[in-house]
């Protein structure tokens, strides 16, 4: 019969709960699989691990009979039909609003800039979750504000990301957003993107992350980063906002950075494809 430990606390009562020491190291080549994110062999995984072969080996055989696991033609052993299933049940679960929460004011703390978080609403990137800054600034953002896609770097990071018939139509109403283009400033003759406002997006796209120097807000810059989800689409947009010379707004700054690990943490926990 297994022994049993003690692996974390009751969250009521404070008291130790005890747990199954056999299913504590079934969850240890778990949890060494995802992180290796491939499928390994069994001395790969077992080291990975931190265990021998021969103890690992009954727990993968028990592993794969429940489905949690299986085996590839060489022999390898990666997520399960099971694993598969509540992955699935797990993800459709998410609410990335929800989930975003405690990245947000993570961020905000790191940079002491405001954090704003926007979703693709019905009319356009709307803003749903602001945290101010604990320095006074002049953000003129609000939660509901709907941004334009064309002259705001969340809106813009957005628009990165959408599919081209879906922007082309958000694009005809822009002078209705925050900051808002007329359609004739970015919409070609012939339908097509004017050659600057696409280039752009191409920089966004490749730099995953774009940023607005005091504009449209003058004397507040803004850097944006967009987050996926499982199928690889655009989820939120999250961005830090402060003023102008206060912090490195570059896109290969600092800052920026914090701002990417953030977007690839979230985008990794809703299970976009390339996040890990």
């Amino acid at each position: 019969m297994s022994s049993v430990t003690e692996t974390r606390q009751d969250m009521e009562g404070g008291k130790p709960q005890r747990g199954i020491q056999s299913l504590d190291s079934t969850g240890q080549l778990l949890g060494a699989l995802v992180a290796a994110g491939r499928p390994l062999a069994l001395r790969d995984l077992a080291l990975a691990a931190g265990m021998p072969p021969a103890k690992a080996f009954p727990h993968l055989v028990s592993l794969q009979k429940t489905g949690l696991l299986a085996r590839d033609a060489a022999g390898n052993y990666l997520c399960g039909p099971l694993a598969l299933e509540l992955g699935l049940i797990a993800l459709q679960r998410l609410s990335p609003t929800r989930e975003a929460e405690p990245e947000v004011i993570e961020l905000a703390g790191a940079t002491g800039l405001s954090v704003a978080m926007a979703v693709l609403g019905p009319l356009g990137p709307t803003v749903v979750r602001l945290e101010e800054s604990a320095r006074p600034q002049h953000v003129s953002l609000r939660v509901g504000t709907v941004l334009s896609l064309v002259h705001t770097a969340i809106g813009r990071t957005a628009a990165a990301y959408l599919p081209a018939n879906v922007l082309a139509g958000l694009l005809e109403k822009d002078e209705l957003r925050m900051a808002g283009a007329a359609a004739a400033e970015v919409i070609a003759p012939g339908g097509k993107l004017a050659p600057a406002y696409a280039g752009r997006l191409d920089q966004v796209r490749a730099a995953r992350l774009d940023n607005a120097l005091s504009h449209p807000v003058p004397g507040i810059d803004t850097l944006a980063a967009p987050v996926f989800d499982h199928t690889g689409s655009l989820a939120l947009v999250i961005a830090v906002m402060g003023s102008s010379g206060s912090f490195d707004s570059r896109t290969e700054g600092a800052t920026a950075a914090l701002v990417r690990q953030a977007a690839r943490r979230l985008s990794w926990r809703f299970g976009a494809p390339d996040a890990a």
